[in-house]
């Protein structure tokens, strides 16, 4: 593993996409806590996806258009739900502090919303063999790769659900503010949602 793989990782990771925009809303909503389950939830998905890369599953969603496009618009639906439901500040998608959400159930939405992005697997198969040599690379240098990604993932959703969480009293403190959160992150997440429509298998 070279220094420029775990570079190259990070600035994928702190670009931000479905796993930051979801952290960062759970952490205003929920506080610190929400922020860490919604960050483990989305790094599992980052796992899952990974898992499918390595087996070689990410060739059959590449190759079949119906696949694809099946869970592409099933996560474009989640993403635009999730939208509508920041924007009504409703449920536990809101930002206003209310009762904390189960972990499970934190955890569970971050997992769905980054399932739901077909593009993962594929990335990940573009990205990684970039990394191994031309020759006799093994599927556990795939997997060291894999895991030490998934660690990149995990270390920068937390700092900013850390960063998210140290000014979260000062944002709570303006309704103004706030408004204006909600539209942001709802517009956010529609944003997601439009550009996964526009994404093609290859």
């Amino acid at each position: 593993m070279t220094p420029e793989f775990l570079l190259t990782a990070f600035i994928v990771c702190v670009t931000p996409g479905i796993g930051v925009v979801y952290t960062l809303s759970m952490t205003l909503g929920g506080g610190l806590r929400a922020g860490i389950w919604a960050a483990l939830g989305c790094t599992l998905a980052t796992i899952l996806h990974m898992a499918v890369a390595l087996a070689g599953l990410a060739a059959l969603l590449l190759t079949s258009a119906l696949l694809f496009q099946t869970v592409k618009y099933a996560g474009v639906a989640y993403l635009l739900w999730m939208a509508w439901a920041v924007l009504q500040d409703k449920g536990s998608l809101s930002i206003t502090p209310a009762a904390p959400a189960p972990a499970s159930r934190i955890m569970a939405r971050g997992v769905l919303l980054n399932i739901l992005n077909p593009k993962l697997p594929l990335f990940f198969v573009a990205f990684l063999p970039q990394f191994l040599p031309a020759e006799g690379a093994r599927l556990a240098q795939m997997a060291e790769l894999g895991a030490a990604f998934s660690a990149v993932t995990l270390l920068t959703f937390l700092l900013y659900a850390a960063l998210a969480a140290s000014g979260r009293q000062r944002l709570l403190a303006s309704d103004r503010l706030m408004h204006w959160l909600r539209r942001a992150f709802a517009a956010s997440f529609a944003a997601l949602g439009l550009r996964l429509a526009m994404e093609r298998a290859a």
